[in-house]
Order: C-alpha cells, then structure tokens, then sequence
C-alpha cells in the first residue's frame, strides 16, 4: 500500500460520472493530482476540435474545483511532461483512459514502457468505449467487418452500470504550478469563425446530460424517420460532447435501453448509432490503416484526383448544389454537420467530383468541432466505397433526389443559403461571417452553376468504378 500521489491524465475524459478511472482513483484514498497535456498529439489536431478542446478543458477545471481538486496544464512531450511532474510531486503513478487511434496508441504505448521501466505504477482504464475493441470477437477469432453481425454480437451484452459523479475527492497538499490555458491559444487557427460557431456548442457534462434528457423526453420516439431529415431536430446532437468525454458512453446506452424498454419508438435505432460508433473503434484498433489507406487495398489503383479546383469549390460550399453547399455551410455556422448531409457531401466529392476520399477526410478534420478519429475515418471511406461496409460502388447519392426526399420544403437549404432566399435568415449570413476573409464571398455574389451535371457526374464515376471492377 502507497500513500503516493496519482497523476491522473485526463484526455478525452472530461466529466466526473461514469468515469472509471476517477472513480477508482477516489476509492483508492490517495491524493489525486489531475493533468491535461498539450502534447504534439495534441497539438495536431483541427481547428475546431482545438477550439473546442479549449472549452472542454476550461469547463472541466471548474468541474475538478468544485470537488477540491486543481486541474495542473502543462504544455510538451506527454513522457518528458509526466516524467517531470512525477519528479516535482514525488507520485507513485500515472493512470488514464484508454484511446484507439493509431496516433493516441503509439504515444500511451510508449509511455507506459517508459514509467514502468521507471518501476512506477503506469495504468490504463476503459471509458471511452462500451466495450474494449478486443473483447468482441467473431466465432473464428478475428474481428467483424461488417457493421450488423458486429451489432447482433453486442447487443445483448451486459453493460456495467455508469458510476456516479464524484462528489469529492483527496488532492496533493501542494499544487504544482501551472500554464494559463488562453496561452495556450487553442483558438487562434479558427480565428473569426470561432464567435459565429461559440452560439451553437454545448460545452461540458452539465450540457451533455441536459442534452441526452431533453432527447430522450421527446424526439427520440421519431427518431428512426427523423435522423434523415436536417431541417428538424430530430437527433441528440450528443456527437460533439462525446468526443470529449463530457458524457460517457455507458450513460448513453443506459438511458436508451431504459427508453426502449418503456416502448418509446427510436429508442433501438438510436442504440444502434450508439453502436455504429463502437464498430468505428473495433475497426481503427484492428485495422488503424483505415486511417489513411484505403482499407480495401484492391482500391489503390483507382483513378481519384488530387486536390483539384472543384474541392475548393466543395471546400466553400460554392459547387451549385444546394443540397451539398447547405451542408458544407452548416458546418462553417455550427461546427457540425448533420449526418445526411456528411453522406451527402462525401458521395459528392468522391464521386461526382472523382476526388480523393483523404482530401475530404482532412477537411472534416479542420472544420468539425464533433470530430472523431474513427467516425471520421469510416465515414469517409465507407462513402467513397473503399472501407468496411461501404457503400456499393453503383450508389451515387444524387443531391437533387436526396434533397427531395429529406429536405422536401427546402427549409433546410433556406437556412444555410443566402443567395435561395431574398431575405436570410441569421445562420446564411453568419456563413459569410464565419469563412475565411481570403475566400472574398459575400451574400451579394450570385449563387454559382452546378460544378458538374449530375448525371454526367454520375456516369464518369460509374465508368470508373466498372473499370476497376473489369
């Protein structure tokens, strides 16, 4: 037994309930000593996600506060960072919670050789998911590649009950100092676009848990119908609080399991979203490629393009598809984008404009404050049709169609596109405010012809896919 501090190195973690690896440090009785690092893992990430980081960590120090504990930032390598700390403090150990992504499992890998090596107590908790990647196996042993036998495996699982909030715990007898997180200045790549985006994020567990409530009172029981359609509220919009740990996963699931038992229809459709997220995990920890290489490798010869002028034209949501560049808006205006549209504007991209999956990939990375390295990874490529479960390379969403079916009055185009309407509303002109000056757009501006016919899109990129398939 130890009476030696624990470092606690918070990441993607950043709440007080349903978090294993604080509530066991609490119940250890030792002194805690949170952490955040902004470290070069850190430090690559978009603009927006940064952004949102930095409100991430801001709510969560109020958060550790208000149970007697001082958050402790500290900027560089996260090994010399700890090693350091460890060494100013006298702690026994380090604990975390566990990531996937290739870049978060090489650093932590290292890290955990290098303290143990040490002969300090380095540990990893899980969190993040609601199962470990590596404890869901097929009948031969190896990991799902297809999302519905992944989903019949883990449905019916036992899911331990979400801990609740820590109310208190023992901190170090004496702080060590600390960097001033708006030195930090994890906001300054998003530069003017951070005031339109501010009015639209949620930031922290408080938020989070209204967010799921005020979802499950209510537009969960369209869900199923009304998760197509971006013009009405109808998802929970958690995506962006999850991404940071500011509600964790198991509450989720508990929640939606206790609605789907009271007969409120949705309930199972958004489980399965809950779960789709869990097979982008199971498949990044198995197959990390998906990352960057097309995960069927018999995809490495097709004829994609490079960044090219209509990308840029996708980029500012300028390729006269209203349904696409509404899309691409909401994103500049919100920091999100509705799920439809992502399938959307991905399909538009790599087929109709024949561009590289891992251009747009990059792009969402940039520009989204829900950013997730798995999702965004297998939502790409199963758009593209290079991934798991990937759309078959003969479906090519048509904008126009999809904008018929999901977007019917046209409400949602309306709201994003200044130039559809003689009299904008406040998120069309909060585009214009939001992208960069360089761009020199302006509501004035005509709206522009369509960068492709669709149906001359279409034809190229079926031609191409034949020719791969001949």
């Amino acid at each position: 037994m130890t009476d030696a501090p624990v470092i606690l190195w918070f990441r993607r973690d950043l709440r007080l309930a349903d978090q294993p690896m604080l509530a066991a440090a609490v119940a250890s009785g030792r002194p805690l000593l949170p952490l955040f690092i902004l470290d070069l893992e850190t430090e690559a990430l978009g603009a927006a996600a940064k952004w949102r980081l930095g409100l991430a960590v801001d709510e969560f120090a109020r958060s550790l506060a208000r149970i007697g504990l001082q958050l402790t930032l500290r900027r560089g390598s996260a090994l010399a960072v700890l090693r350091a700390l460890q060494v100013e403090t006298g702690a026994g150990g380090v604990w975390w919670s566990r990531l996937y992504d290739p870049a978060a499992v090489a650093r932590d890998t290292v890290v955990k050789a290098a303290l143990k090596g040490q002969g300090l107590e380095a540990r990893s908790f899980a969190g993040h998911l609601l199962h470990e990647p590596w404890d869901v196996a097929t009948g031969a042993g190896g990991f799902y590649r297809v999302y519905t036998p992944f989903w019949r495996a883990v449905r019916a699982r036992d899911i331990a009950a979400p801990a609740p909030a820590v109310r208190a715990a023992r901190g170090v007898v004496d702080w060590p100092a600390s960097d001033r997180l708006q030195e930090w200045r994890l906001g300054a790549a998003m530069q003017r676009g951070a005031a339109v985006v501010a009015r639209h994020v949620r930031v922290g567990e408080a938020a989070a848990a209204d967010r799921l409530a005020g979802f499950l009172d209510g537009p969960v029981a369209a869900y199923a119908e009304a998760r197509n359609l971006p013009g009405v509220e109808g998802t929970s919009r958690l995506s962006e609080n999850l991404t940071y740990g500011e509600i964790g996963v198991r509450s989720i699931w508990h929640a939606g399991m206790r609605a789907m038992h009271e007969g409120r229809a949705g309930a199972e459709t958004f489980l399965r979203e809950i779960v789709w997220r869990e097979f982008a995990y199971h498949l990044i920890h198995h197959s990390p490629e998906i990352a960057t290489r097309n995960w069927k490798p018999e995809w490495d010869g097709f004829p994609w393009r490079a960044d090219n002028p209509d990308a840029e034209a996708w980029r500012r949501g300028m390729t006269g598809e209203p349904f696409v560049d509404a899309a691409m808006r909401e994103m500049y205006v919100t920091g999100t984008m509705h799920n439809r549209g992502r399938m959307i504007v991905a399909s538009y991209l790599t087929k109709h404009l024949m561009t590289d999956w891992r251009v747009g990939l990059r792009w969402f990375e940039d520009c989204l404050t829900d950013w997730d390295p798995a999702a965004n990874a297998m939502g790409w490529q199963w758009a593209a049709g290079s991934g798991p479960d990937a759309a078959p390379y003969f479906r090519v969403f048509n904008p126009e169609t999809q904008a018929e079916k999901f977007d019917p009055d046209a409400g949602y185009r309306r709201r994003f596109i200044a130039e559809l309407t003689p009299d904008p509303g406040p998120d069309a002109r909060a585009f214009f405010a939001a992208v960069p000056r360089s761009w020199q757009l302006d509501a004035q501006l005509p709206y522009p012809s369509p960068r492709v016919a669709l149906a001359e899109g279409r034809a190229r990129a079926l031609a191409a896919y034949g020719a791969r398939n001949s």
